[in-house]
């Protein structure tokens, strides 16, 4: 079956969710991947408004919250450095195709396949029970997101690399499913792309401030185990010094950072936020002592981050700008996302 890249427009969809601040793990870990991806493929990046909702109210804030947080998201990503002229952004909930599409994925996934998810059962805890279908189905959905606009490749973190294999099972059984259609309407061996995970850059998995062993999260209870990209210059300086370390100094080589997770996680860090490699850091700082470390870190951490928070001040007083982005967007990509939707309705026999 030919699923090559070569048939497909190299296309590029991601997003995050419109819950909590973004951080400098969403910065570092998604967000200079999709601006260098402008460069490189088509690029839509939305703002994953109906995947927030897949937990309770009291956790996405409610409609008030919601509404607020879809306009935050987008102006981060302005801010950061996506070009609403380049790529297509806009928030999910406004192309019903997504919708639309899942529901097809959910009559084509297999619930074998769901209850393998590791987040799920991360995020529903111990009471699976109370769990939404949502938050049990949202990779369907996710699935859903990638394939409407046929995309071929999706830059992930580590996380998220379970959730793009199941979108690539079921773009395979779809293809396979509905073979014989698939061709009667003139779309070759195969409807939809098998997607390309991508995972670049050294530090791709940013880690809290507070404990090297854990993800940095916009959940996270202390606000000290993050960089919002909301944050002050004094509190980005603020954080960065009072982040977590160990007692040794800083190795001349990797394989001295081996079981230190702060230290790993903040060489990191200096690394992405420099455009360097880790062993660049090392061989700079490397035989010196934390305290040194951390003074070059912060004042790196400013002058890189410090621009996006005056930049989001300024768009976030300027609401019809924004919103103005997000119906472009939406215009944009329903563009796209309807004709692949009317293609799935008749190789479905619907239409």
């Amino acid at each position: 079956m030919n699923t090559s890249a070569s048939k497909f427009t190299p296309r590029v969809l991601s997003g995050m969710q419109p819950t909590g601040n973004l951080h400098l793990g969403n910065y570092l870990g998604a967000m200079l991947n999709w601006i260098r991806m402008q460069d490189t493929h088509e690029t839509l990046y939305c703002v994953v408004d109906l995947h927030a909702i897949t937990q309770a109210a009291s956790v996405w804030g409610g409609p008030n919250v919601l509404r607020k947080a879809i306009h935050d998201v987008t102006a981060a990503y302005i801010a950061c450095g996506l070009d609403p002229k380049r790529s297509i952004i806009f928030n999910q909930s406004r192309v019903h195709e997504h919708a639309e599409l899942a529901w097809v994925f959910n009559c084509v996934a297999r619930l074998g396949w769901l209850d393998r998810m590791t987040q799920f059962k991360e995020k529903a805890g111990k009471d699976k029970e109370r769990a939404s279908v949502g938050l049990y189905d949202y990779p369907v959905l996710m699935a859903a997101d990638i394939l409407i606009y046929k995309a071929t490749a999706v830059p992930v973190g580590d996380d998220q690399k379970q959730h793009l294999e199941l979108t690539r099972d079921i773009a395979t059984k779809f293809n396979l499913d509905f073979a014989d259609s698939i061709r009667e309407q003139g779309h070759g061996d195969a409807f939809f792309p098998i997607t390309d995970p991508v995972i670049t850059g050294p530090a791709t998995r940013v880690m809290s401030l507070r404990d090297g062993t854990k993800k940095m999260s916009k959940s996270d209870p202390s606000d000290l185990s993050r960089i919002n990209l909301t944050d002050s210059a004094d509190d980005i300086a603020k954080k960065i010094r009072k982040a977590k370390t160990d007692a040794d100094g800083i190795p001349a080589e990797k394989d001295g950072l081996k079981g230190r997770p702060e230290a790993e996680n903040l060489v990191g860090i200096y690394a992405a936020l420099a455009g360097a490699t880790v062993e660049d850091v090392l061989k700079q700082f490397g035989g010196g002592q934390f305290s040194t470390f951390k003074n070059a870190l912060a004042d790196l951490s400013v002058a890189k981050l410090s621009p996006i928070s005056g930049e989001m001040n300024r768009l976030l007083a300027d609401q019809g700008y924004v919103e103005s982005v997000l119906t472009d967007g939406a215009a944009r990509a329903s563009a796209i996302a309807g004709p692949v939707m009317q293609d799935v309705k008749k190789i479905m026999g619907f239409a």
